[in-house]
């Protein structure tokens, strides 16, 4: 049902916005990145990016040629500045930068990528060569609507310092502080937020309450990325909530999660000023499945996949729910975290995951020294401070002895 004030806005005063989740122009994708083949990237996609006022993308990437990989846990990922052509012919306007991704060649990798955007006018944010920078909201105006978007990620590895470059880290301190001060600069703010659970459908209790927080504090949508799988959506005091959009662009292993290859665009019409109203649209679609590139779902696909989504989203409502089943999964992964955390080999691992010895062994006051040290913010923030000078001393030590060797 419109309000009177919504009537009289024409559908012409009307902005889009349409967000896509990760793209890593990698593998197989990095030539057609390079050459531009937008169509065949994207697909039935590329009319929603070129239509649109505007278009951003996660780009989980750096662009450099070098290699220079950082010591971190995961995978390394590279692509050449050449693979920006592939956005631009696909209309796309501009990238988030605040992944776990962006700094896997170091600070030579995201200078890089920065560069490469600045020459191809591709707006960049949530990232840069120290906090300030990396923390800097996008600004664009459409028309008379003043959209910014706020870029940033769950702290993994090359956040970003006072002094050193990295993403945008979640904090909602300064998050809090950035929207105060910069509140006249726009209409509409749309926070990018890349974390959350991989492959896990929900958001975890805090996940959630967090994002509800920034609605309470300003922002007119908030987009969750990362999860490498559709999750689900809520409206919060008339905004809505993206618990995963699922991957725009990922080569993969055949075989590999199913639901890493499904995923969909946020498409938002934004009303002119002075109302804030918002409206929410998905396009549905499947990628590197069978062929390379997106393409749109059939109508059967889109029929189950439209009804796994509102199912979910329907557990997201609640709170109890979205309680109960973080609880199954942390259940489930018990054996995989306890692993990591007292750091086994490939054949420990599969001993554990398959006996669960360790939680079976582990005696409560054992346990309670370490939930005390990972729970307590001090004892937390002492053991990050730690763990973060130990690995940049290995990580020297290991650049030294390669430099003896050359």
């Amino acid at each position: 049902m419109k309000t009177s004030d919504e009537k009289r806005v024409k559908a012409n005063d009307y902005r889009t916005v349409v967000i896509g989740g990760d793209v890593r122009p990698t593998g197989r994708y990095e030539s057609l990145f390079a050459r531009g083949e937008a169509d065949q990237i994207f697909g039935h996609l590329v009319p929603e990016f070129r239509l649109a006022d505007y278009s951003i993308v996660n780009l989980e990437c750096p662009l450099v040629s070098i290699a220079s990989p950082i010591t971190k846990t995961g995978k390394n990922f590279r692509a050449s500045a050449e693979c920006l052509s592939g956005i631009v012919n696909a209309g796309i306007r501009a990238v988030n930068l605040a992944n776990n991704h962006i700094m896997d060649q170091g600070e030579t990798g995201l200078r890089s990528t920065l560069v490469a955007c600045r020459l191809r006018s591709i707006d960049c944010v949530g990232a840069g060569s120290n906090l300030e920078q990396a923390s800097r909201l996008l600004v664009s105006s459409l028309g008379t609507i003043r959209v910014a978007f706020l870029g940033l990620a769950e702290r993994e590895f090359s956040s970003a310092g006072r002094r050193s470059p990295g993403f945008n880290p979640f904090d909602l301190m300064t998050v809090y502080k950035i929207m105060r001060l910069a509140r006249e600069e726009y209409d509409y703010l749309i926070v990018l937020y890349h974390g959350g659970t991989e492959y896990y459908p929900y958001p975890s209790p805090r996940l959630q309450s967090a994002c509800r927080l920034l609605i309470e504090l300003g922002a007119n949508a908030v987009i969750c990325q990362h999860s490498h799988c559709p999750g689900c959506y809520e409206w919060y005091r008339g905004y809505p909530i993206v618990y995963g959009q699922g991957n725009l662009i990922t080569d993969g292993p055949a075989g590999g999660n199913p639901e890493r290859y499904k995923g969909f665009l946020v498409k938002l019409k934004l009303a002119p000023p002075p109302g804030r109203s918002v409206t929410m649209e998905r396009v549905n679609y499947v990628q590197s499945v069978g062929q390379l590139g997106v393409r749109r779902m059939n109508s059967a696909q889109e029929t189950t996949f439209e009804r796994e989504l509102h199912e979910r989203s329907r557990t997201a409502a609640d709170p109890e729910a979205i309680e109960n089943e973080w609880r199954r999964h942390c259940d489930n992964k018990c054996p995989e975290y306890l692993s990591r955390l007292f750091g086994y080999g490939r054949v420990l691992s599969a001993i554990n995951r398959r006996t669960r010895f360790k939680q079976k062994t582990l005696r409560a006051g054992r346990l309670a020294v370490l939930l005390n040290l990972v729970r307590c913010e001090s004892h937390n923030e002492a053991l990050v401070s730690i763990l973060e000078t130990l690995l940049a001393e290995k990580a020297s030590e290991a650049k030294d002895r390669r430099a003896d060797g050359l």
